[in-house]
C-alpha cells in the first residue's frame, strides 16, 4: 500500500484531531502512536472549555474552535462539550469578561445567589463572577473514542524515532517501519522537543509533572455542573480548575500548578505530586462541600509549557515537518487541528501559529 500523502505522530487530542481535520479535507493520514490513543497529556473523564484567556487573540481562536466542536458533535454523533457554562470567580473576572464580550461570547455576571445556582457544589462565595454561557465540561473520553473510530486502521500502534527530510519527501522511522510523505505533523507531547531537536529545532519547553483527583459528589446526581476556573485567593489557592465528568455522580479538580521536570524528564522531588494532590483535596474541604474531600480517582500526566504564558501556543516548522506545542490545547484541538491540516495540505502556516507571535501572552 502506498504511504499516506501526511504523517501525524501521536494520537493525544491534537493529532487526533489533524487526523480528523485530515480526512475531511480528502487527504490521506497515517497515524503512528506508541501507546493507548489520549492517555497521555489528553487522558481523563473531562476538561474545561472555556473562552476567557488574557490574550484576546486566543479568545478569538477559541470561539472558532467551539464552532467546530458543534460541527463534529453532529457529525460523530456525540456531545463534545456540555451546556453547563463556565464559571469564573476571583480577580481575573473583571480582566476577563470585557475581552470576551469584545469577542461576541455570551457571558453573564452574577450574584452570590446565580453562583450557587450554576455550581450548588461551591460554599458560599460573594467575590467577582461570570459565566462563560457557551462553555462547559469536554466529553474528553468520549471524543477520543469517536476520533479513533472515525480514522479506523489509519491509526498505527508504533513507536517514532526519528523524522528527517529526504529527497524532497519527510521520512519517518518507526519501530515497524520506514515511510515517506508530503507533510509530517508531530503532536508527541513531552516527546515532541526531542523530535525536533534532531531535526535542528530547540524548542523553548518545559516540562512538568501535574496532578488532577476525581471526587464524588454528596447526595443525589446533579443535573447540571458548571465548570470552575478560580482566578483568586478566596479559598486559599492562586489558581484551581474543574470540571463534571458525564453523569453528575463526579467533579474532578486540579491546580493551576505543576512540578517542573529535568531536561531528562525526571523529578527533582517526587514528594512534589504528593503535595500537590494534598492540596487539592485541603481545597476541596474550603471550598466545595459539595464534594467528598477523599478522592475516587486520580490522573497523573506530564505537561509541556511555553514560557509566555500558561497558554501559550505555537507551531514551529522546518523541511516539510509541523512541531505544535502548548498548554491547555484540548479545547483548541478541533480549530488547531484544522489549522495544521491546511498547512500540512500546502497552505502557508497562520503567522498567528508562529512562535514569534507568541499566541496566548498577555498584551503589554
Amino acid at each position: 500500500m502506498a504511504d499516506a500523502e501526511v504523517a501525524v505522530v501521536g494520537a493525544g487530542i491534537v493529532g487526533l484531531s489533524t487526523a480528523y481535520a485530515l480526512l475531511e479535507r480528502g487527504t490521506s493520514v497515517r497515524v503512528l502512536e506508541h501507546g493507548a490513543p489520549g492517555h497521555g497529556q489528553s487522558g481523563g473523564e473531562s476538561r474545561i472549555f472555556r473562552h476567557a484567556h488574557d490574550d484576546p487573540r486566543l479568545v478569538r481562536d477559541t470561539v472558532a474552535s467551539r464552532a467546530v466542536f458543534d460541527e463534529w458533535s453532529a457529525q460523530l454523533g456525540v456531545e463534545l462539550v456540555s451546556d453547563d457554562g463556565a464559571l469564573l470567580i476571583g480577580p481575573g473576572v473583571e480582566q476577563k469578561v470585557p475581552l470576551l464580550e469584545q469577542e461576541g461570547v455570551p457571558v453573564t455576571r452574577l450574584d452570590a445567589a446565580g453562583v450557587a445556582a450554576r455550581l450548588p457544589i461551591l460554599a458560599a462565595y460573594d467575590g467577582p463572577a461570570a459565566v462563560d454561557e457557551r462553555g462547559g465540561s469536554i466529553r474528553t473520553t468520549a471524543m477520543v473514542r469517536a476520533l479513533v473510530e472515525a480514522l479506523g486502521d489509519r491509526l498505527v500502534a508504533d513507536e517514532v524515532l526519528s523524522v528527517r527530510p529526504v529527497d524532497g519527501e519527510v521520512e519517518v522511522r518507526a519501530g515497524g517501519s520506514t515511510t515517506r510523505h508530503s507533510r509530517v505533523v508531530v503532536c508527541a507531547g513531552r516527546g515532541t522537543a526531542a523530535l525536533a531537536r534532531a531535526a535542528g529545532l530547540s524548542l523553548p519547553v518545559r516540562h512538568g509533572a501535574h496532578v488532577r483527583l476525581t471526587f464524588a459528589v454528596r447526595g443525589e446526581p446533579r443535573a447540571r455542573l458548571a465548570t470552575l476556573q478560580d482566578s483568586g485567593e478566596t479559598f486559599g489557592e492562586p489558581g484551581v480548575y474543574a470540571a463534571a465528568p458525564p453523569g453528575g455522580t463526579t467533579y474532578a479538580l486540579g491546580l493551576s500548578q505543576d512540578t517542573l521536570a529535568r531536561e531528562d524528564g525526571s523529578l527533582p522531588d517526587a514528594d512534589d505530586l504528593a503535595s500537590l494532590a494534598a492540596r487539592a483535596s485541603a481545597y476541596v474541604r474550603r471550598a466545595l462541600p459539595g464534594l467528598d474531600p477523599d478522592p475516587v480517582d486520580v490522573r497523573h500526566c506530564w505537561v509541556t509549557r511555553l514560557p509566555w504564558s500558561e497558554d501559550g501556543l505555537a507551531v514551529w516548522e522546518r523541511d516539510g515537518v509541523l512541531f505544535p506545542v502548548g498548554h491547555n490545547l484540548f479545547k483548541q484541538a478541533p480549530g488547531l487541528g484544522r489549522k495544521l491540516a491546511a498547512t500540512a495540505s500546502g497552505e502557508p502556516l497562520p503567522a498567528l501559529l508562529r512562535p514569534e507571535a507568541q499566541l496566548g501572552a498577555a498584551p503589554g
